[in-house]
């Protein structure tokens, strides 16, 4: 009996050791495309410790041989293709960096094998890729992240936290939010971001699905998952000399009981955007950026600049995020920004919305999803 005891407190002792050191390691991650902008972000992050960069995928190798130059990474772990990569590398997770519409064939190789994914927004090109992507993820029991740029700031955490633990507006009336830029092009993207970003079928659409999903992504975690009534959206080729596949310009309007959320997602703005505003029944927080905000609760006192203080270490970047699912077992709050449940609506959201901007109408939720 006392050797029995012996054994398993030894096992237990094991066991937290072992899982002490899994948690000090960086996570094994393979990096799947390279063809979306955002992967500078995860390029750069090698110097840091909460991944490491195992291989990639990656066929068109002048891409491969300058971005890998650009870092410092060997082109010894460049693959044509994702089943040479996993069976040479045996990643615990992916990033994915390919076009929207290849976000599917990449949860269909890799949730059979157990392999974690995090994407770049949005989580699909369209509901039947995301409805595909979820059940695969869930039959498998993967963990499946969409990354938004917009999680990582300070300030709309601290809107949340002023919104639903101190109720320093009172309840929300209103949402909007302006994301964008100049242009894809006009910004500067390399040609092999802007071949599939402005084709229809490989991104989704145009500026809609490219800063869309943004508005949908924040209000639905504001909104704790609340599913709207009505979803109405406006698109134009304001540049169809540049974008002439895609609307460069888009309009959302969500229509909830009590609340309305108006995203303005756009090539077309005078500058680079990304703010919101919330107004509630007694004042409003406007986010100007990732940290600056103006805040108001009281309009005889009137507006106050605040500067919002960084994410906490672990919440603030999208591989560290990574690393706490995939090697500490962190569950990911219901509807939060990372979510498979908010990337869901997200989905749904933008399906409506493209339905409603080729129809002329107001698509009903409940007539699309009975």
């Amino acid at each position: 009996m006392k050797n029995l005891l012996l054994i398993l407190l030894l096992g237990i002792q094991t066991f937290g050791y072992s899982q002490k050191v899994k948690n000090s390691q960086p996570v094994r991650v393979g990096v799947v495309g390279l063809v979306h902008g955002h992967v500078h972000w995860i390029l750069n992050n090698e110097k840091k410790s909460n991944i490491e960069i195992v291989g990639i995928v990656e066929p068109n190798k002048e891409l491969a041989k300058r971005l890998t130059k650009q870092y410092g990474l060997s082109m010894d772990i460049v693959f044509d293709s994702i089943e040479e990569m996993v069976k040479e590398t045996q990643p615990e997770a992916v990033n994915a960096f390919n076009s929207t519409f290849d976000h599917l064939e990449t949860v269909k190789f890799c949730a059979p094998r157990g392999i974690h994914v995090m994407v770049e927004k949005p989580l699909a090109v369209s509901w039947e890729h995301a409805q595909e992507m979820i059940a695969l993820a869930k039959k498998h029991n993967i963990h499946l992240l969409t990354n938004y740029e917009t999680t990582w700031y300070g300030s709309n955490q601290k809107a949340y936290d002023l919104i639903h633990n101190e109720n320093a507006i009172g309840p929300m009336r209103k949402l909007t939010f302006h994301t964008g830029h100049f242009g894809p092009k006009e910004i500067g993207c390399d040609e092999e971001f802007l071949e599939w970003l402005t084709d229809p079928k490989l991104n989704g659409g145009g500026a809609l699905m490219d800063f869309g999903c943004y508005g949908a992504n924040i209000s639905t975690w504001l909104m704790k998952g609340e599913t709207p009534i009505s979803v109405t959206c406006t698109v134009q080729q304001m540049k169809p000399e540049v974008y002439p596949k895609v609307e460069d310009d888009a309009t959302i309007i969500l229509t909830y009981p009590s609340t309305e959320v108006v995203i303005q997602a756009s090539w077309n703005w005078p500058h680079h955007v990304k703010d919101m505003e919330i107004f509630g029944t007694n004042g409003y927080i406007k986010c100007l950026n990732g940290s600056d905000m103006m805040i108001m609760t009281n309009e005889k006192i009137g507006p106050s600049p605040v500067k919002a203080s960084s994410r906490e270490p672990g919440f603030d970047d999208p591989f560290a995020l990574f690393k706490k699912v995939v090697h500490e077992g962190y569950e990911i709050e219901e509807y939060g920004l990372s979510s498979l449940e908010n990337a869901e609506m997200v989905s749904k959201i933008l399906n409506a919305a493209k339905k409603s901007s080729e129809q002329g109408k107001t698509i009903y939720w409940e007539e699309l999803y009975p």
